[in-house]
């Protein structure tokens, strides 16, 4: 996450939205005995945390992925061939499923 996002997240006094999230009530029973064990005050903190750290790791990956399409159109443009394209996406995606 880039420094900037990170600062405006941290800020104390962030805008704030109301939900309501059905739960099957064994998990909010974990989360409340899960909250104190954690240094948490309640389970609804440690709710935020858990989507917060999840939301992270998403753009996180997601901002690191390389934009497909764009590099598809530059290789077509410098000549490289469909099939030499069909091959190596075909391979990234072999080696993306195995690590």
């Amino acid at each position: 996450m880039k420094l900037v996002d990170l600062r405006k997240r941290l800020r104390p006094n962030r805008p704030q939205s109301a939900i309501t999230i059905r739960m099957p009530d064994d998990v909010v029973a974990d989360l409340k005995r899960l909250a104190p064990l954690l240094g948490f005050s309640g389970y609804q903190p440690l709710l935020k945390a858990y989507v917060g750290r999840g939301l992270r790791a998403d753009l996180e990956r997601l901002e690191k992925e390389v934009r497909i399409e764009p590099l598809l159109h530059s290789l077509r443009e410098h000549g490289v061939s469909e099939g030499i394209i069909a091959s190596a996406l075909a391979e990234a995606h072999t080696a993306k499923g195995s690590s």
